[in-house]
């Protein structure tokens, strides 16, 4: 059974905080689905995640092409894992079920701290995947540094 991580971005940006995430997830051998509601705006992640740092690579791949299922991690706005994943990764207030969190190793949602919608729609997340029996972790970056502020 998994869990839910929580991540209110307060300082860094979503481009700047996912590729620190998927990176961790990577280092321990899980695929990640990345998951948003608009095509758009994945497309933008997308371009993003290739500029990385000059140092690394991230590997990646936005969701509709013939390789899907070999992305480690894979950016979409579907509710399909094609890539096996086993951590997702929702933005943009995606929808994330009860039974993806329990069937899943982790469940991050990250959510802007400036976007009072953003912040509504993560306490609404938070109740819901709670209520349900899920496991869940509150992150914050307001510190200067990620501290878990909550547990339930």
């Amino acid at each position: 059974m998994g869990a839910a991580y929580f991540y209110h971005l307060t300082r860094q940006p979503l481009e700047a905080t996912l590729p620190m995430l998927l990176e961790k997830s990577l280092s321990v051998g899980w695929r990640v689905v990345v998951r948003g509601r608009d095509r758009a705006r994945m497309v933008w992640l997308d371009e993003r995640l290739w500029l990385g740092p000059e140092d690394g690579f991230l590997p990646h791949g936005l969701s509709g092409g013939p390789q899907d299922a070999d992305q480690p991690v894979l950016l979409t706005t579907d509710s399909a894992r094609p890539n096996g994943a086993v951590c997702l990764m929702a933005i943009d207030a995606a929808e994330v079920s009860a039974q993806e969190v329990q069937m899943l190793d982790r469940v991050c949602i990250l959510f802007d701290g400036n976007d009072d919608a953003a912040v509504q729609a993560a306490r609404s997340q938070w109740k819901t995947l709670t209520g349900a029996g899920c496991t869940a972790q509150y992150w914050s970056e307001a510190g200067g540094r990620w501290e878990k502020k909550a547990e339930a």
